[in-house]
């Protein structure tokens, strides 16, 4: 009893319900049935493993940051998380994050504190079926606080969009993994900034055509060079002419020999490479400058018929037309005449005390 009392008040104790290993610098917490983290994980600890456990809640303060100083890698995946809190993952020496399998409804911006985390992995396969965690999870990308990130992995969460901006603040992000979930397009996604980005895996989604905006930012990126789109519903109308042609000009995509038509069904299976103009059958619109010179004749027909029924309307009228001008010009003289009266008697004072006199 005195040996155990001794042992158990030494700091690097393996907590009851895990496994320790101090020359590894690690310990797991693996199908312990634990609800919380446990409170008494050795200082020592370099990579923990909590997994498989009806864990629901990462609470602020969760990995005591002045206990654990050199926790590196965190496995979580598998458990029941549900919240992760602001404050909960605020360690000054995490590289590796694994959430990957779990059911998050809650995911604070502030999870690795309020500075910059040195975080470089993030692995959150599983776990993003929750619409307003991916939101979540983008504020906190766009935020900046894990700009040191390289490698991310969003893949099976059923994704359909994706937030606009969302990778804009990572740029250190090397790879990035989207597959197998039922993104519809990526007009929306931005990849600008991304300089660094080597591998992006769109492998198993539901794209059915890249524009030609996405083209021109994959081909702005330097260093990538290894682009996975198998497994996607590509409609081979005409919309798809620019992908075909960057996938025959280009070395970026991996397997793109493999990639065949979903629709409309006389495509269905024909490899992407061997398309041509004449398998898409686009409606190509008759020649521009006839369209406008039949155009331009008709327009001038139009013209000429209320021209010539303008005439019409004046000839019928012309007997009415012509005591109207006579009225006019009658009017007008006679107005006219008025006004050199007045302007003679103005002019002339003997006038104007004669007009006088005759007044009186």
């Amino acid at each position: 009893p005195v040996l155990l009392g001794c042992s158990s008040a030494q700091p690097g104790v393996c907590p009851a319900l895990c496994e320790c290993s101090e020359p590894a610098k690690t310990v797991k917490c693996v199908n312990r049935n634990l609800t919380a983290v446990p409170p008494d994980l050795p200082p020592y600890v370099r990579s923990l493993f909590i997994t498989g456990n009806p864990l629901t809640d990462l609470p602020a303060g969760a990995f005591p940051a002045q206990r654990l100083p050199d926790l590196a890698s965190l496995n979580l995946s598998g458990n029941h998380l549900q919240t992760v809190e602001a404050g909960s993952l605020a360690l000054p020496a995490l590289r590796q994050l694994d959430l990957s399998g779990n059911a998050l409804v809650s995911f604070s911006p502030q999870a690795f504190g309020e500075g910059g985390s040195p975080l470089e992995e993030l692995a959150l396969r599983g776990a993003l079926r929750n619409h307003g965690v991916l939101l979540s999870l983008a504020a906190l990308l766009q935020s900046g606080a894990l700009r040191n990130l390289s490698r991310l992995e969003l893949a099976d969460n059923g994704l359909v969009l994706l937030p606009a901006g969302m990778f804009t603040a990572l740029p250190a992000l090397r790879h990035l993994d989207l597959s197998n979930n039922s993104l519809v397009g990526l007009r929306n996604v931005s990849f600008q900034g991304l300089g660094q980005l080597q591998s992006l895996n769109l492998s198993d989604n539901s794209l059915g055509v890249l524009w030609n905006s996405t083209l021109a930012q994959f081909r702005s990126l330097p260093v990538l060079r290894h682009i996975v789109l198998g497994h996607n519903t590509w409609v081979c109308d005409c919309a798809i002419e620019d992908l075909v042609a960057w996938l025959k000009e280009s070395d970026q995509v991996e397997g793109k020999e493999a990639l065949t038509c979903a629709s409309p069904d006389k495509m269905l299976g024909k490899a992407l490479l061997k398309i041509n103009g004449s398998d898409l059958n686009c409606s190509v619109p008759t020649d521009l400058p006839s369209q406008l010179q039949t155009s331009y004749v008709f327009l001038g027909i139009v013209l000429a018929l209320i021209g010539a029924i303008f005439l019409l309307v004046l000839y019928l009228n012309r007997k009415g037309i012509k005591k109207w001008m006579h009225n006019i010009r009658d009017a007008c003289r006679d107005h006219m005449e008025g006004y050199h009266y007045r302007y003679e008697i103005n002019a002339d004072p003997r006038l104007t005390n004669l007009s006088s006199n005759s007044d009186v």
